[in-house]
Parts: structure tokens; sequence; C-alpha cells
């Protein structure tokens, strides 16, 4: 059965930052993202050209050989964002697995995304090899029980990792990173659709997508308080995630 107490208006940055106000990096986000050039590199197309083919090696390699590939310090940037973002999604999903207290339907989608985005944590590490940065402890207070409160923070989630990933892409140097990237794009947008879809929401609600830059994605979540200084302890004694 479709749920629709969710108000469905998660489609554009300042309704994100409504829905993000409640959650947080407590400024982690907002100063990797600072440390990213601000001006647009050379084409998007042309960078991207012939790429695709070393995607695949990409997410498999050493830290030796990934720590190569992120040549640019801009490069470095731009992944430690996200690997942070990847930690805090990662994480939220973890939780509420070990929890268990939301419904059946819901944990069972919860799964599926937690995975994948465990699996985008791995890669962004092998692709920032010895430059990446540890996760930081996470505090959910009572999202990651909560059904309403977890399905509209996942949703916002999803949607902001899509638009960010959007944003990113043309300014990567690397054309081998740009491709890696747009890999996990791909699955963030199916997953932001899929969940849309599964709680009753229209997966897509306009015909183009808006990027949403990594300074304005920062600024959004750095007044919320999901990053805790300490682990602490979450429902019924449960440890939160802490990466």
């Amino acid at each position: 059965m479709k749920q629709r107490p969710i108000d469905d208006t998660l489609d554009s940055c300042d309704e994100l930052a409504r829905t993000l106000a409640e959650i947080d990096v407590g400024g982690v986000l907002h100063e990797t993202a600072s440390a990213v050039s601000a001006g647009t590199r050379a084409s998007f197309l042309r960078r991207s050209l012939g790429a695709a083919a070393g995607v695949g090696a990409l997410l498999t390699a050493t830290d030796a050989e990934a720590a190569t590939t992120a040549a640019t310090k801009n490069d470095v940037a731009i992944l430690q964002f996200d690997l942070v973002l990847e930690y805090l999604q990662a994480g939220l999903y973890t939780e509420a697995e070990r929890l268990d207290a939301l419904t059946p339907t819901t944990l069972a989608w919860a799964r599926v995304v937690g995975a994948h985005e465990r699996a985008h944590v791995r890669a962004i590490k092998g692709l920032l090899g010895r430059k990446t940065v540890p996760s930081p402890s996470f505090d959910y207070r009572n999202v990651t029980s909560s059904e309403q409160a977890f399905i509209k923070t996942a949703v916002a989630f999803e949607d902001l990792t899509a638009a960010l990933l959007k944003w990113q892409a043309p300014r990567l140097d690397s054309r081998s990173i740009v491709a890696a990237v747009v890999t996990l794009h791909s699955v963030e947008t199916r997953h932001a659709a899929w969940i849309r879809h599964i709680v009753g929401l229209e997966p897509a609600t306009t015909a183009f997508d808006k990027p949403a830059s990594q300074r304005k994605m920062a600024e959004l979540i750095d007044s919320t308080h999901f990053v805790a200084s300490k682990a602490r302890v979450a429902r019924k004694a449960q440890p939160p995630y802490s990466g």
C-alpha cells in the first residue's frame, strides 16, 4: 500500500533546504566544499570522451593506483566531500537496519539502498587511496526509528545527492573520475525515483533537473546535528553507525 503523508515538495533546492534543516553534517561538508574550485573547467563532453572504458578498473583499483588517479587537489576535494556525504547516507540506512523499528516495506527498500551506499563508500575510498578522510560519528536521534522521519530524510538525501553529482561532474579534472562519478549518479537518481514511487510520490516532478552546488548543499545541512563529536547511544541502547 502506498503511503501519502509526506508532502510532495522535495523537487527544488529551496524545499530540500527545509527538509535538510532537520539533518546534518555539522560543518564537515562545508569544510570540504570550501576546498573546491568555484570555476567551471573545460567542457564535460570533451573530458568525458573515451573515459568509460576505465570505469571498471577504477572502482576496483588498489589504494596506490587510485591515489595517482585523483591527480588534482580539486578532484580530491570533490571526492572527499562525496565520501563524507556517502558516510552520512550509509550510516542512516545501516542504523535503521540495526534498530529494525520501521515497517517491513520500508526496511526492505532501505536494505537495498543501504547496501548500495556502503558500496559507494568503498568505491570512493578506493578512488581517494591514501587521501581518504575518516568518517565522523553520527547521531541520527529518532530519525532511524520513526517511519515518516526516515522516509522524508531518505527522499531528501537521494534527491540531494543526484543534484550534487550533476553539479560536480563538469568540474572534475580527470576523465576517468568523471566516468566513475557518473556511474554513481545514475544509481542515485534511480534510488530517488524508486523510493518516491514506493512511498507514493511522483518519481519526477519536472521535465528537467537542476544541479545543486557543493557549497550550497553544505550550507543547507550545516545548521543541523547529525554529526556528533562522540557516538551516542541510539534507541534501546543500540549503538549508532560510526563508519
